[in-house]
Formats: structure tokens, sequence, C-alpha cells
């Protein structure tokens, strides 16, 4: 198992590219089932999720090939489908398949995920909106067990705005009969950019990125020739990074427009943020400044951003107040933040954090994604050698990020245990 050992105190500077986005890349790769034939992906990022991906659609008969950034998915010979637990305990989204296979085939057997670190997901809305459309589904065994002759189209309202839930409705609706609406859908650019997806396939879709989406069903889609969206929580991660360091770091291949929460936070903290060239200038202050923020579903503040913004608070001159308002379980990082001298205390749903001076390099150990993500955050500015542990939290969703953080002028390395 590997770690990665970071000597801190280094200023970023240079210029990274942000990869492909993980959490559009899913879906996007999970909307090959609806349509036979060869569907092409660039921008794909090399990350764990996306080979256990690879790993499930294979088990359903897709023939998958790649070569860098290029991914192919055959779908032509669909001969399975089951989503084997093996597989959909270690990557939520694996439930994504039961929408497009349904869809298409009228039939599914998909794992439940079971738990999850940073607290309850249940995916009850995904099976209440397809039942609504005509499935029946059942539980056995701790499968899921879903048929349908034909899907038809009616109007949904989702409990709360899930972004897995939307996704997976979304792509089911692209081939029921008649028209379905999406009330409280999700907002994401992820749920943008799979719906732009899907419509360069033939589907019929309105009102992406608004909380009401109309889906008209067509007979049949075509196959997808499609560019994945940059990862916009990446990007957001780099931001902080110079902002921490008291950096100065273009970054490439941005969309600024999907951060915006989050910029005007940095700012807020005393980070200049600018436009230059078609890349995002992202230049640390002298001084940190305490700045409060409360997580929502997008365009609010990112819950998968909160983490590697309370890094920065760490270091602020001043208290911070951080409530999380998407996941009840989302403070786990706190414990090893404050082994590196951090001063948080929470309070229900909210870490009150007190900046210090400095922090202070140790051993700690990765518990999820993000957390991972804040960890390398706070070895980047503490004094002396931080160790995180666990890093393959860390390689679900970061494509080499140390490699992209020593481009930069980090003292980081990978090392194996």
């Amino acid at each position: 198992m590997d770690k990665i050992v970071i000597h801190g105190g280094q200023e970023l500077r240079g210029t990274v590219h942000v990869s492909g986005a993980k959490n559009a890349a899913l879906p996007l790769i999970c909307a090959a089932l609806l349509a036979p034939g060869k569907h092409r992906f660039s921008n794909v990022p090399r990350l764990r999720d996306i080979d256990t991906v690879e790993k499930l659609l294979s088990a359903l008969g897709v023939r998958i090939t790649r070569e860098g950034d290029l991914l192919e998915a055959d779908a032509s010979n669909i001969d399975n489908f089951e989503a084997p637990y093996d597989v959909v305990r270690t990557m939520r989204a694996s439930v994504l398949v039961l929408g497009p296979l349904l869809a298409r085939f009228g039939r599914a057997r998909v794992s439940l995920p079971g738990g999850c670190a940073i607290g309850a997901r249940p995916i009850d809305l995904h099976t209440k909106g397809l039942k609504a459309m005509g499935a029946e589904i059942d539980l056995e065994e701790g499968y899921l067990n879903a048929k349908a002759q034909q899907l038809v189209g009616t109007r949904i309202h989702l409990d709360l705005p899930t972004v897995g839930g939307t996704e997976n409705l979304l792509m089911a609706a692209t081939l029921a009969k008649g028209e379905t609406v999406l009330e409280n859908a999700a907002c994401e650019p992820e749920i943008v950019d799979l719906a732009e997806a899907l419509k360069s396939m033939g589907a019929r879709i309105e009102g992406a990125g608004t909380g009401t989406i109309r889906v008209e069903g067509v007979p049949e889609l075509g196959t997808l020739n499609y560019r994945i969206m940059p990862d916009r929580i990446e990007a957001g991660t780099l931001m902080v990074a110079a902002a921490m360091t008291r950096g100065d770091v273009l970054l490439e291949g941005m969309v600024p427009e999907h951060l915006e929460a989050l910029s005007a936070k940095l700012r807020e903290a005393g980070a200049d943020i600018s436009q230059e060239n078609g890349l995002t200038r992202v230049r640390g202050a002298g001084v940190i400044l305490p700045t409060n923020v409360q997580t929502s579903p997008y365009p609010g503040f990112p819950t998968d951003m909160q983490a590697q913004f309370m890094a920065l608070m760490t270091l602020a001159n001043g208290a911070s107040v951080i409530t999380e308002n998407v996941f009840e379980n989302r403070f786990m990082h706190v414990c090893e933040m404050q082994r590196l001298g951090a001063d948080i205390t929470i309070d229900g749903k909210s870490a009150i954090v007190k900046g210090v001076k400095k922090l202070y390099g140790a051993p700690v150990m990765a518990t999820d994604l993000r957390a991972s993500a804040s960890l390398v955050l706070c070895g980047l500015a503490a004094e002396g050698t931080t160790e995180v542990k666990r890093i393959y939290h860390l390689d679900r969703g970061y494509e080499r990020l140390e490699e992209k953080l020593r481009a930069l002028g980090a003292d980081i390395i990978r090392v194996a245990e």
C-alpha cells in the first residue's frame, strides 16, 4: 500500500492542467449501455473509480479499450444484467447502470451499495422514480431485481435534489414512452454534461441545469463520441493549494463558472483570482482571512470542497465556522488535522476552526476521498514532514495529484510502504 510523504513549506508556482471529471465520466460511461455500437470518450481521467466502472461494464458484456485519455466502450453484445456486490460495494456510482439497463433491456439486477463513510446515501429516490415509470422492483438477498416491459414517462418529484438519482432517471427517461418531467432535479454541471451527451445520441432533453428537466422519450439512441468536462473538484483543490501555500498558480482547462461559490469564498479569505488568456490564476495572500462556509447543492458551496477549505481555514488569522448541510458524517478529517496542530471543535453539523500560526508535520490517515486531499493540503503548508496513509482513497478521484503538485514546486513523493 502506498503513502504520500510531504516536506512542507514550499510555495506553489507554475501552470497545471485540470484532468477530466470523475463525477461526469462515471454516468457518461454507464450511458453507453443505452445503445449498441462503439461509444468513444476523450479526456477520461486515470482513476480507481474509472477502473471500477470499466470492470463493471466488462462484466455486463461491454468491450472496453483504453489508450491514454481515450476510452472506447462497445455495448453491442450485452449478455449479463447483474451488477455484483463485489464491484458495487467499492463504488456507489455503480448503481448508475440500473436506469440504462432497465430502459434498454427491460431488466436489471443491481446490488445495494451498502454503507458510505461520509453518511447515508440511500438510493430510494432512484427506485421510487423508476417505479413511477412502470418498473417492478423488489429486494432479494441484497439485490434490486428490476423489470419493465416498457418504461412510461411521468412526472417525478424528487424529495431531494439527488445527483445520482437525477442521472439514473434522466438516462432511463430517454428511452421511455412519452414525456418524463423531473422536478427538484439536481443542477450540477455534471448533470448538464450528461444531458448534452445524451442529446448527442439523439435524446430529447430540456432544462438540464435547472430544477425541472423534461425528457421526451425516443425509440432508440445512437452512439456517443464525447469529451468529458474538466473536474471542478480537482480544480478547486488546486486553487486551495495555491492559496494555502501563498503561491501563484495558473490552472489550465477549468471552467470558472463551475466554481463561483468557491472562488467567492477564496476571495473572502484573501486570495486573488483572475482570468488570464483562458487560464485561471490564483495568488495566495500573506494573511489568510477567516471565512464562514455552509455547504449546499449546486450552485452553493460544494460539499466535496468542504474538507479542503477547512484545511485553508486552519491557518486563518481568526476563527471560522464551517457548516456541513449535505452529509452528516463528513468531519472525519478533523481528528487527523488536529494531529497536525489544527484547532478545530465540532458542534453538531458545524466545525469551529480557530486559525493557528503553524501546522506541524505528522503521520495521518485518510478516511475518504476528499479528506485525503485535505490532509495533503495541510501537509503542503505544515512545517516538517507529513505522511498521508491509505491514499487509495485519493486515487479514486485525483489523477496523479502528487505529480501535479511536484511540478508546481511541492516537495512531495509517493512511497510504497
